[in-house]
């Protein structure tokens, strides 16, 4: 797929070009960019830490809600807006945190600000590597953004995917392919049916 053969050349390249292209895309490009995302659907393809590979569709809607529907797999996350919520539907376990304490924050904010906790590490014609880390919260460890160019995506660059690196030293990385923007999403897209609760009839 070109956008994750992108997203791999991007990591490749990305410390040959942090000496002398960083410039060539601003975090305040790339703040707009988020912007001017709405929404966006997409294709992914998860890679965890234990190397299991996910695959499912992706929806999002800024500010807050993203929705993370698997292939195979008995699970789901979802965010409403303000909680994003982990659903293991095998063991109907649901585990909750607020959306801005999580690292996806960065990309769900109503006002991306990427000032103070992030730096580009990769820029080069073919796209943009950005890591990020709240200073505030060192627990989340990092997260590199990838971008990838093209004029026809808000801002000029489209989301291309993402590698999480926690405080222990796990890596879980996450590809999207198949992108379509700012198309019409409900609320009702941003639900989920919770396991815990009895079936009544």
């Amino acid at each position: 797929m070109l956008i994750k053969q992108s997203f791999a050349y991007v990591l490749a390249v990305a410390g040959a070009f942090l000496a002398s292209q960083a410039g060539a895309t601003t975090l305040d490009d790339v703040s707009a960019s988020l912007k001017a995302t709405t929404s966006l659907s997409a294709d992914f393809t998860q890679t965890g830490a234990d190397g299991k590979v996910s695959t499912g569709r992706m929806i999002l809607a800024r500010p807050g809600r993203i929705r993370f529907q698997y292939d195979k797999a008995k699970l789901l996350i979802v965010g409403n807006g303000k909680t994003l919520t982990f659903v293991d539907y095998g063991v109907k376990q649901v585990s909750q945190w607020p959306v801005k304490s999580t690292p996806l924050g960065i990309l769900l904010s109503s006002e991306p600000d990427l000032s103070g906790v992030a730096r580009i590490i990769g820029s080069d014609g073919a796209g943009v590597v950005v890591e990020a880390r709240d200073p505030k919260r060192p627990e989340f460890g990092t997260l590199e953004i990838a971008f990838k160019r093209n004029a026809a995506a808000p801002g000029g660059l489209t989301l291309a995917g993402w590698t999480a690196r926690d405080a222990q030293g796990g890596r879980s990385q996450v590809l999207l392919s198949d992108a379509r923007y700012n198309a019409d999403l409900s609320k009702a897209d941003f639900g989920f049916k919770d396991p815990r609760r009895p079936v009544t009839r």
